[in-house]
This record gives C-alpha cells, structure tokens and sequence, in this order.
C-alpha cells in the first residue's frame, strides 16, 4: 500500500468481522477507489482475528482494548481524519453490508457544486429513495424507519428516506465538529445525529446506495437490542430538538462556513 496519504479516509468500525472484512478490503483496494482514498479500520477489540486480517492488507487499524462501541469508533475515525488533514471521510460498515460500488458516488456527491453554488456537507447512501436497488427489512426495522423520518420532518420540515444509513460522507467541516466533545452520539448515532446537523443548518444530500443484508457474525441490533434502540432514538431525538431549539446550546451555521477549528 501506498505511504502518502489520500483526500479520503474511509473510517469502518469493526467487532469480529474477521470473515466479512477481508473481501470488503479487497474491493476497496480496486485503483479508483485507493487512488484517493485510505482506509482505517476501528478494531473494537474484537477477539477474533479481525485486526490481523487488516494488518496482512496493510491497512491502518486503531485497536481498542476495550469495546467501546460503534459511535466511539466512528468518532475516534474523525479525530484521526482531522489530526492528519483529510477533506473527506466516509464511513461504512465492516460486515460487507455497505456495497464499495457507493464510494466513488458519494465522492462525486461530496464534492459536486449545485445550484445554489453550495456542496453538501454529508451524504446520505439511502435505500429507499426511487433509483435504490431493491432492499428487504424487517417489519420491525420498516417501522422505525417511519418514526424517525416522521420525527425529522416534522422537526426540520426535510424529507429523508434513509434516516438510520451508517454509510455516509462528510465533508471536513461535518467531521471536525463531529470529532469535538459532546458533538457527537458516541453509542448510538443515527437519526438524531441527521436531526442535528439538520437543524444547525448543514447541508445534507441523499444519494441511491446498494446495499446487502448480512450473510455471517452477529448484528449489533439483534435479540431485543432492537427495541431498546427504537426506545434510546427517540429519547435522543427529543433531546436534540430541546438542546438546539429551546436551550440554543449549539450553534447554527451557514453554508460552507468553516467549523474546522
């Protein structure tokens, strides 16, 4: 692999994905793709051979010795892209459900002027819009997909369709705010996450994104843990809406001003 360091980082937070993380590796290893882009691998101290597997890639990999979760990888991803001055993240999933097909596309979204002279600050990959691929949920899954865009739109009058995708771009701003203290849901950080920025005026895009389901390892949001996300999402969307809207703790911005700091 390549010394020099790309525009993009491509941060996947990992807990035992040693069967799924290899072939993901390998399809993000095709040269349009590593032309511009590195990739760091979150290890969250998995006990499997998670970490050996990105090591033999010869990919960068963060080890945590103790499992801190999704949201502490992804945030620990963000404080390494800004301490070596990355321009873009993307962030996707170690367990081969996130497509490497997306990452040019939302690179192409990240840094596409639109009418209003403006680029967005986060790309959404959606499942749902009219051009995604065809994707099976579960009833459970569809129905908080409804809550949270429900919840959003009502909240901030935008419609997104996808409002739980973790396959994501951000521009450099979006991920070094994302990178300060208490900017960032460091558990569970999905629609409340979308909400924020939303609501402090960031510019958000959604794009059609291939994605598949599962087919080894274990999901995080399995047995009733789906249920006590569902009921922790909600809680974090109200306190969201509160903190900006009521208590006007965090601070609106305006298109592509600078939060680099």
């Amino acid at each position: 692999m390549s010394s020099k360091r790309k525009k993009v980082l491509i941060i996947i937070p990992a807990f035992n994905e040693g069967k799924n993380i290899g072939p993901l590796l390998e399809k993000l290893e095709r040269k349009d793709i590593s032309d511009i882009c590195d990739v760091l691998v979150i290890n969250d101290a998995s006990t499997d051979d998670t970490g050996q597997v990105v090591r033999n890639r010869g990919h960068k990999v963060i080890r945590n010795i103790y499992n801190l979760g999704y949201g502490s990888g992804l945030q620990a991803g963000y404080r390494y892209a800004k301490r070596y001055d990355y321009s873009f993240v993307i962030q996707m999933d170690g367990d081969g459900q996130h497509d490497p097909e997306n990452v040019m596309k939302i690179y192409e979204a990240l840094t596409t002027v639109d009418e209003n002279n403006h680029v967005p600050d986060i790309v959404l990959g959606s499942r749902f819009l009219k051009d995604s691929p065809e994707y099976k949920s579960t009833f459970a899954k569809d129905l908080g997909y409804v809550l949270f865009r429900g919840l959003i739109r009502i909240f901030t009058g935008k419609k997104i369709s996808d409002p739980t995708t973790g396959l994501q771009g951000l521009s450099r701003r979006t991920f070094c705010y994302y990178a300060g203290f208490d900017h960032f849901d460091d558990q569970y950080p999905d629609a409340n996450m979308i909400l924020q920025m939303l609501m402090l005026g960031y510019e958000v895009k959604e794009i059609p994104a291939l994605m598949h389901q599962r087919t080894t390892g274990k999901s995080m949001h399995s047995g009733i843990k789906p249920i006590i996300y569902m009921i922790r999402m909600c809680y974090s969307i109200f306190a969201v809406w509160i903190r900006i809207k009521i208590l006007k703790t965090d601070k609106k911005v305006k298109p592509n001003d600078s939060l680099a700091s």
